[in-house]
């Protein structure tokens, strides 16, 4: 188990570490005095500050000072007095500047930890965890930030059940990582509160697109930049066990809808522009109607998954990929996902990559189907 072989890593270390300095100690007493290899044994208190507790590093610098110090003494008689009082100084001084370090590194490991605990809060009360579950729908999925050490970043999404419908959200702020957090959690509370009280897809997207303008507007009195976010929203209607859905695209990437182990590239909504380029064109969005029936898969992303590159420059094949992962459940298919992606880009994504698998449950879907035969 890797527990325990860290484990047994942590106590191994430290006995070698003072068995090295023993055996050492003990050849230079025992051999000729022109060969003071002692003087190497520094590293080891040093190499203890970096990866033991503070107790450990204390014993070995303890056994550092007390046998070099004999060794110091005795085994070089050509050595001035003053000469031995400058080695045994440096052995001191070794021995407390690697508890110095030892402490310093604990206190960052500490200070590191407690910054990963506030980032995790804050990534939960921004977007939920997943696998998402909403009413009859759940949405397996991955979210990883670009942004080396940053757990969150510049890609939203929801899932949610209203008075109105079934709600999904899947966006990407302009930009990446830390600085697009701010756009990204003011359209997502937008999504939230607007998706329980207004009857259309359309007025949805009309208050995110407010929210994000107000956002804009302090970002610019604060000196900071203007971001526009680009959404793709859906809605699920069932009054009767046969669905109705509507689609509506604020300028994002198209999404892929996999049914009877076939996978296709869908547009619907598309031709809006990305919310907070409202102010480009006074065109209103529209929503589209689409049919989808009980057994559909969803695949949607964001462009930090289809615009990720390889090797060679070439773009991450989603929909070809998609194609011969069909036989998978959601949740082995967005785990196959996420690591063929970080495979393809040898683990150096350019930008935050999201992506959600979304199904009705089994039993939603077989309860629709049944209604669905009887009508």
């Amino acid at each position: 188990m890797p527990a325990d072989r860290q484990t047994e890593s942590n106590r191994l270390a430290p006995a070698l570490l003072i068995l090295a300095i023993l055996v050492v100690a003990v050849l230079d007493a025992t051999t000729s005095p022109e060969l003071h290899i002692s003087a190497f044994l520094g590293i080891a208190p040093l190499y203890a500050a970096l990866r033991c507790s503070f107790r450990v590093t204390l014993l070995v610098a303890a056994v550092f000072v007390v046998c070099l110090v004999p060794v110091d003494l005795f085994t070089v008689p050509d050595w001035a007095p003053a000469s031995r009082v400058v080695s045994i100084f440096g052995v001191v001084l070794v021995a407390v500047f690697s508890l110095v370090l030892c402490r310093t590194r604990l206190q960052r490991e500490a200070l590191h930890a407690r910054t990963r605990m506030v980032a995790d809060a804050v990534q939960r009360a921004m977007l939920r965890e997943l696998p998402l579950s909403a009413g009859a729908v759940e949405a397996y999925g991955f979210y990883v930030s670009a942004q080396e050490g940053a757990r969150v970043g510049g890609d939203i999404y929801e899932a949610i059940e209203t008075p109105h419908g079934l709600r999904l959200m899947i966006g990407d702020v302009q930009g990446k990582g830390m600085p697009a957090i701010g756009a990204g959690l003011e359209v997502l509370a937008s999504f939230r509160e607007a998706a329980q009280h207004v009857d259309s897809l359309e007025e949805v997207a009309d208050r995110m697109e407010q929210a994000l303008a107000r956002y804009n507007t302090r970002s610019v009195e604060q000196g900071a930049d203007e971001r526009f976010v680009t959404a793709l929203l859906m809605e699920v209607r069932d009054p009767a066990g046969l669905p109705q859905g509507r689609v509506l695209s604020c300028g994002h990437i198209p999404y892929y809808l996999v049914r009877d182990g076939k996978v296709y590239e869908r547009r619907e909504g598309e031709g809006g522009l990305p919310l907070g380029l409202r102010t480009l064109s006074g065109e209103p969005r529209h929503s589209v109607r689409v049919h989808p029936e009980p057994d559909d898969w969803l695949v949607l992303c964001t462009d930090g998954v289809t615009e990720a590159r390889g090797k060679d420059g070439a773009f991450y094949p989603l929909a070809e990929r998609l194609a011969g992962w069909t036989d998978l459940e959601p949740a082995e298919l967005a785990q196959t996902l996420r690591a063929d992606l970080e495979s393809f880009t040898d683990g150096e994504l350019k930008d935050d990559a999201t992506a959600l698998v979304v199904r009705r449950s089994p039993a939603a879907a077989q309860l629709s189907m049944a209604r669905a035969a009887a009508a």
